[in-house]
């Protein structure tokens, strides 16, 4: 496992990217499942490194190289290999830190991005103020209700193309169930009725969702939440995170609230 973790942090350093892939659950998840390849140099260090998963529906790969060592087939040499496993069934790739030599290389196999997020970092220590929209009350998750929560959510996200439609109960248990969920730093935004009207959610250093219904986006209560919640990470030392989709124009105002850009994670098929 060290050797790959010391693998993802190099690619990490050279392109950026999701952070969480040097993490040893990420890590055994993306290249430690199903069928594995690796690629050394000659005294035996680590340079590139695959995996493979088939079923009858699909197959799913992930795969890393070396910035050193980049340029050389390896990446070609272990996508081909997982096209080979797949067997002719349906292959998607799991990139958590795209370079453009990533990109290149599977448009040449004739795979087309699906999806894609950007992942941006806040150094914290100098955060801007945005005050609360007029008539809007935060309440911390820790005293708020779920039920609101949960509408909240449902309310922010539920016009969208390909929304889940969970119910609360399932929403709820999956949040309830991540141990770095910070309830005291989450918050639903209530109106001056009492009504939900938008929320953020907090795991770790990481604002995982923030939403505002319809009737209140453009009034600065998208941008008060995640302040909000930066404020309250201040102490965090490696700074907040976050995703957002490449194609989401919040990307620009969390980079006005001062997030910088950190990589592209993505998937293709």
């Amino acid at each position: 496992m060290t050797e790959l973790r010391d693998l993802a942090r190099a690619c990490l350093e050279a392109d950026g990217g999701l952070p969480l892939l040097t993490d040893d659950g990420l890590l055994r998840a993306r290249l430690q499942t199903g069928e594995t390849r690796e690629v050394r140099a000659a005294d035996g260090t680590l340079v590139a490194a695959a995996a493979v998963t088939v079923r009858e529906d699909g197959a799913a790969t992930s795969g890393l190289v070396h910035p050193d060592h980049r340029g050389r087939g390896h990446g070609r040499e272990l996508l081909g290999w997982a096209v080979e496993r797949a067997g002719g069934v349906p292959l998607t790739v799991t990139c958590e830190n795209v370079s453009p030599a990533a990109e290149r290389l599977y448009a040449r196999f004739g795979l087309e991005r699906f999806f894609a997020e950007q992942v941006m970092r806040h150094p914290l220590g100098s955060v801007p103020k945005v005050a609360a929209p007029e008539g809007v009350t935060l309440v911390p998750v820790a005293d708020a209700s779920l039920a609101d929560l949960f509408a909240a959510y449902v309310g922010s996200f539920g016009d969208r193309p390909g929304f889940p439609d969970p119910t609360e109960e399932q929403w709820l248990e999956e949040l309830d169930e991540d141990d770095e969920w910070r309830r005291d730093v989450s918050a639903v935004a209530l109106d001056d009725r009492g009504e939900p009207v938008g929320f953020v959610n907090v795991l770790g250093s990481w604002i995982d969702q923030v939403g505002v219904v319809p009737a209140w986006r453009g009034r600065g209560l998208g941008a008060h939440l995640v302040v909000r919640a930066l404020r309250a990470l201040d102490a965090h030392p490696g700074g907040a995170w976050l995703t957002v989709n490449l194609d989401n124009p919040a990307g620009d105002l969390y980079a006005s609230l001062g997030f910088e850009r950190y990589g592209v994670r993505g998937r293709w098929r």
